[in-house]
């Protein structure tokens, strides 16, 4: 692969406005590299390619293949045939091939961190976040496939007589419709677990995460996991994506609540299952007794870490009322701080949004609430000087129920402030929404803050920290309550999931149903005596 990039890296500042990293930048992919890669797309050629370009310039990154129906149609045949051999591959074996794909993203890191930033628009330091998030993923299951996919044993009614063994076995071809917002991680960490259930996996990532995704591949294919296993096919979310959902066994999707409604819909005509993380309406609690200064500089990663176009990132910030103002000051100042770059180096505290309908949407909140009465405490204006959908981080305060940014999710660098009385209002403030994804609390007193945190209604909530406790904690289970999904991923469900489970029973010498020739009333009896024993004796 051939990157080139006439950015400068020495910081200089831009007129009025944040702390700028670099100039305005060229980043450009060959169009051979793209086309050696997109020879890991499934395409007959018959969908025109489509046309890529970055949101850090704007410019043309190149043309990347495209799939048909009878595309996907023909990759879940293949996924088919190669299942059934992957499916009798050694657990051992299937760890060794993630093992290496781990090691091997490690050493790719750097081409791996341009193509994310070419991509989502997001700052170096934020890419590296999907590199950590893949590796840890990789790592956590080929340890510990063994165990989750490990059967259970269990007593017969009748004990001694009768045997039972719970046995998982795949699904056969899950299909992952990803989304554009990680393109690496988010393209390939909930294949993982799919792959090394024993399935096979069609892969729809967006257009605009194709490159990593594929790349991220390629890596998988160095590392020994066998032709047909994973198969990648193109295409925007009504063709190609409704194909994979049509088409295969089990279903993962991220992306909007809307579209995730109409997954479920299908999955559910079809009686096939699916996992869905979908929207948040994230909140932040800073209580009165938190550390001001530690709870505001975790409250800008929680916001604008990847310029907010995170699931888990924080949208609203409730603070108690006897800390409001000094958390507010603190928290504003460290935003106005902040260093915005669409450099393809370190340095920078926030990049770009990832294309022109995140940047529309964002402005739509924005100027609604502005128009309505909303106070911006910071930020609220575009930065087209920096790149082409920059956006400046943006406080928000005096908000009211009819501004779109009060309860529509935003997905960008916009944040509100609001006040509570005492802890129970700002619980019930964080409750307030029909999104149950994230949430955190900010205390001195631990105790108290895990105490607080199982009072909010989301599938994750962190104490002191906004998201990436609970991220990178890939042994514990991660997602959706309410409007935000269904399923988890992380920890054993997020590999069970993509199991059947199966039980298989025995019975010795005497069925259940009695002896031949005895007497159903004296069979009874006896049946009837020994519940009672086994009642009296404890056995479970």
């Amino acid at each position: 692969m051939s990157l080139s990039t006439s950015a400068k890296t020495d910081p200089v500042r831009a007129a009025g406005g944040n702390p700028v990293v670099g100039g305005a930048p060229r980043h450009t992919v060959d169009q051979a590299w793209i086309d050696q890669v997109s020879r890991g797309v499934v395409s007959d050629g018959t969908v025109p390619a489509v046309e890529l370009t970055t949101p850090l310039t704007g410019e043309v990154l190149g043309t990347v293949a495209q799939s048909s129906r009878a595309d996907v149609e023909a990759a879940v045949r293949a996924g088919r045939m190669a299942q059934v051999r992957w499916a009798r591959t050694r657990l051992a074996d299937r760890s060794r091939i993630l093992l290496r794909f781990h090691d091997l993203v490690l050493e790719h890191q750097s081409e791996l961190l341009d193509l994310v930033q070419l991509e989502s628009g997001k700052t170096r330091f934020h890419g590296f976040e999907e590199v950590a998030d893949t590796v840890i993923v990789a790592r956590h299951y080929a340890r510990r496939l063994p165990g989750y996919l490990a059967g259970t044993s269990a007593q017969g009614g009748l004990p001694f007589l009768s045997t039972a063994r719970a046995a998982r076995r795949p699904k056969g071809v899950v299909g992952v419709v990803a989304p554009w917002n990680y393109p690496l991680s988010m393209s390939i960490t909930d294949a993982i677990p799919a792959l090394l259930a024993g399935n096979a996996v069609v892969l729809r990532p967006d257009n605009r995460a194709a490159l990593s995704c594929l790349r991220a591949v390629q890596l998988l294919e160095e590392a020994g996991l066998p032709d047909g296993v994973l198969l990648v096919v193109l295409g925007d979310g009504p063709s190609a994506g409704q194909a994979v959902v049509e088409l295969t066994d089990y279903v993962c999707f991220t992306g909007s609540t809307a579209t995730g409604r109409k997954v479920a819909a299908t999955c559910a005509e079809r009686l096939v299952g699916c996992s869905l993380e979908l929207g948040g309406k994230n909140p932040l609690y800073v209580a009165a007794d938190a550390d001001l200064d530690r709870a505001a500089r975790g409250a800008v990663t929680a916001c604008f870490g990847s310029a907010g176009q995170l699931c888990i990132s924080a949208e609203r910030i409730i603070c108690h009322e006897a800390i409001a103002d000094d958390f507010v000051r603190r928290f504003v100042a460290l935003v106005r701080q902040m260093r915005l770059s669409v450099d393809l180096a370190y340095g920078a505290d926030m990049g770009s949004l990832a294309g022109p309908q995140q940047l529309a949407t964002v402005e739509e909140h924005v100027e609604d609430a502005r128009a309505k009465g909303a106070t911006v405490l910071t930020g609220g204006r575009a930065r087209p000087d920096l790149g082409p959908y920059v956006y400046e981080p943006t406080v928000l305060t005096d908000v009211t129920e009819d501004m779109l940014s009060a309860r529509g999710e935003t997905f960008g660098p916009v944040v509100t402030i609001y006040r509570a009385r005492d802890d129970r209002a700002a619980i019930t403030m964080c409750n307030d929404t029909d999104y149950g994804l994230n949430a955190s609390v900010w205390t001195r007193d631990v105790r108290r803050g895990k105490d607080l945190a199982r009072r909010i209604d989301a599938g994750t909530v962190g104490v002191n920290d906004g998201y990436a406790a609970a991220w990178t904690a890939v042994g514990a289970p991660m997602g959706g309550m309410k409007q935000s999904g269904i399923g988890r991923r992380h920890g054993a469900e997020g590999l069970r999931k993509y199991t059947e489970e199966q039980n298989v029973a025995v019975q010795r010498l005497v069925p259940v149903q009695g002896p031949a020739g005895v007497d159903q009333s004296l069979w009874t009896g006896l049946l009837t005596s020994g519940l009672r024993s086994l009642r009296l004796t404890g056995w479970r």
